[in-house]
């Protein structure tokens, strides 16, 4: 989704920030590595990097980023959750832009993956 959103808005952003990339997490997204932190933290379920991850992005961004940082995080762990308990199978693990964006971001890699379906 950032992908296609960055071109509809001919904005030039690298997706590598989604990885975890902090100088990539900056290309073309205003307050991209402190959101990328954020989110990390969000996701990994780290207070203590949290609280440091949420004052930085506080502090330069200010609260009403932040208030929207957090309902985005939040709202997609409820859509994770709830896809998960329903059992709502994974797009075609077939389809080549999948493909290409699982190689590009070596999700491979994540533990998670363990559970993707081989096509």
């Amino acid at each position: 989704m950032l992908r296609a959103s960055a071109k509809i808005n001919e904005t030039d952003i690298d997706i590598q920030g989604v990885g975890g990339d902090v100088s990539s997490a900056s290309q073309g997204i205003e307050f991209g590595s402190q959101l990328m932190r954020f989110a990390e933290s969000v996701a990994n379920r780290d207070s203590q990097a949290l609280g440091a991850s949420r004052q930085a992005l506080l502090d330069v961004a200010g609260p009403l980023v932040l208030v929207d940082a957090a309902g985005v995080a939040a709202n997609f762990q409820r859509m994770v959750r709830i896809a998960d308990s329903m059992g709502i199978p994974y797009d075609n693990p077939d389809s080549s832009l999948g493909q290409q964006v699982r190689d590009e971001l070596n999700l491979t890699a994540f533990a998670s993956a363990r559970h993707t379906l081989k096509p």
